[in-house]
């Protein structure tokens, strides 16, 4: 049903103001700074995807998955048994080798492949191809990507088509929001994408030129939000590129939680793509534990 989304209007000056002011919002402190930062932990993909990737980087990956903060940091916050990575994120040619590495005592750090395409796509045959050939058996991973940069009239029969292929896993689309030239477009893209079946939505790669941002962030929010009041059916949000800083992550999670509410504060329907977060949100919660900054040798490499 298009015709939700055929006269949509987005208030460009609001959405920005109110952007602004997120950014503005004071920061937690203390005990309540290092329980939202491990809140952040639980829903961060650890990512490697570039092409010089090798095994050993794979391996470290899974590895800093299982301990992403330092046991005798969890422990002075009497949270040892928190604060676990969700999920690894790498190419499926990795797949073999890396299964047993991802498991843990306390469960298991589930690793989804990403199955379809870079920046340049491919043709919706090849698309749906990948995605069957990965879910062969022996090939259990629970997540595909799927990239998209133009809003075409094509664009819901393409996601149906993944969708389909993809089966009972999950699938989460990528709008490459920085290209879709407005916010209005963006509000479509992510209507149409979670019309179509995805399970999440996200706003980009994290290699474009233009990533996440609070107003798109907004945006896709509010779109996930009204999706959500007229069928009932919850799509995950996942914000990727740019996030550096702790800070940065906990105002993504209180902007979550403003507009989508608590229930979403969840790895199940919240993710971060952002690699270099875990290094920066350890390092806080270092200095909030000892009092100190820690050194390079301090903290495991991520």
């Amino acid at each position: 049903e298009l015709g939700w989304i055929s006269k949509v209007h987005v208030n460009r000056p609001a959405v920005v103001r109110h952007a602004e002011r997120i950014k503005k919002w004071r920061t937690v402190k203390g005990n309540w700074q290092a329980a939202w930062l491990l809140k952040a932990v639980t829903c961060i993909d650890l990512t490697t995807l570039s092409g010089d990737d090798t095994p050993s980087n794979v391996h470290r990956l899974c590895f800093k998955a299982k301990h992403p903060i330092r046991e005798d940091l969890l422990k002075a916050l009497d949270m040892h048994d928190k604060g676990t990575i969700g999920f690894v994120v790498y190419f499926p040619r990795w797949f073999h080798g890396t299964r047993e590495n991802s498991r843990r005592p306390k469960g298991d750090v589930e690793p989804p492949g990403v199955a379809a395409g870079s920046q340049g796509g491919y043709v919706i045959a090849s698309q749906v191809a990948l995605i069957v050939l990965i879910r062969q058996p022996g090939h259990t991973f629970d997540n595909f990507d799927h990239f998209h940069t133009l809003l075409s009239t094509g664009l819901y029969e393409e996601i149906r088509q993944c969708r389909e292929a993809c089966g009972e896993a999950h699938m989460k689309t990528i709008l490459a929001t920085g290209e879709l030239g407005s916010l209005a477009n963006v509000y479509k893209a992510s209507m149409i994408a979670m019309m179509a079946g995805s399970d999440f939505i996200k706003t980009s790669t994290g290699k474009e030129v233009e990533n996440a941002t609070f107003p798109v962030g907004v945006v896709m929010m509010r779109a996930i939000r009204e999706f959500y009041w007229q069928t009932g059916n919850k799509v995950g949000f996942k914000p990727a590129g740019g996030i550096r800083t702790a800070k940065e992550a906990i105002t993504w999670l209180m902007l979550v939680k403003e507009e989508l509410g608590v229930e979403w504060l969840t790895p199940e329907l919240f993710r971060l793509g952002a690699s270099s977060l875990l290094e920066d949100i350890e390092k806080q919660i270092f200095y909030h534990v000892t009092g100190s900054y820690a050194l390079r040798h301090d903290l495991a490499m991520a």
